[in-house]
């Protein structure tokens, strides 16, 4: 009896568009992060322009983007932001009808309160979710407080220290994984300006996790190989006095 013939292993799935432009990003010194961050969308779904063939809706604007590096020597992430978003256009259903998709970061109201929240994957990737929330509150002239979470022994000051989150009455939340929230700024005592707030963001490229990371650090809060685990950012419109 002849031996039967064994399935012969189908060849590496040829990479769609998406993912060579990716490719091509990434040999001109970007990271996927960089490319997320660029699309403004989580890494992960540059991830999966290479394993579940998606990301033809953002052909366009990576196209744009390749040719304002090689061709126009532009290499801020900022501005290769701005030229990626005026390409990305929203899918479109079978029935010709925008697709939905799910939104960043919570609606602010009229009285100015808007809240957003990240955690694990989007707080590695930059708590990206969460700039349109803040950049709108800058447009606003909102003021804004935010949340963190860390090991306590990322901490440098006791829980319920006044010199850590002065005024701020809210009590330091324990979790059982040792680690604490601890709240800065607040409607009491005036908050931030979401204005500088938002320029700190900028500073490090649009990555929220580090521009929160690098004020605890400059204001002595924490240590510098500290890890945020979860941030939340508040906003409200100022009293007028």
């Amino acid at each position: 009896m002849p031996p039967r013939r064994r399935h012969q292993s189908k060849g590496k799935r040829a990479l769609n568009e998406a993912a060579r432009l990716a490719d091509r990003l990434q040999q001109a010194g970007y990271t996927k992060r960089d490319i997320a961050r660029i699309i403004d969308r989580d890494p992960s779904l540059v991830s999966q322009f290479y394993t579940k063939n998606k990301g033809a809706a953002f052909v366009p604007a990576l196209q744009e983007v390749l040719t304002a590096i090689e061709a126009g020597g532009i290499a801020d992430l900022p501005e290769l932001t701005a030229i990626a978003a005026r390409h990305i256009t929203r899918r479109t259903t079978a029935s010709g009808t925008r697709a939905r998709v799910r939104g960043k970061a919570v609606l602010i109201t009229p009285t100015g309160t808007g809240t957003g929240r990240v955690a694990a994957q989007a707080i590695s990737s930059g708590s990206t979710r969460l700039r349109p929330l803040i950049a709108e509150a800058a447009r606003l002239g909102l003021r804004l407080a935010f949340t963190v979470r860390l090991a306590k022994t990322g901490y440098l000051h006791p829980s319920g220290s006044r010199t850590d989150s002065p005024g701020i009455r809210r009590d330091v939340i324990q979790r059982g994984d040792h680690s604490e929230e601890r709240s800065y700024g607040s409607a009491q005592t005036g908050g931030f300006d979401a204005r500088d707030f938002a320029r700190r963001v900028d500073a490090t490229g649009g990555d929220i996790t580090a521009a929160v990371h690098q004020w605890l650090v400059e204001t002595g809060r924490i240590h510098p190989d500290a890890h945020i685990l979860h941030l939340e950012v508040r906003t409200w419109r100022p009293r007028q006095r």
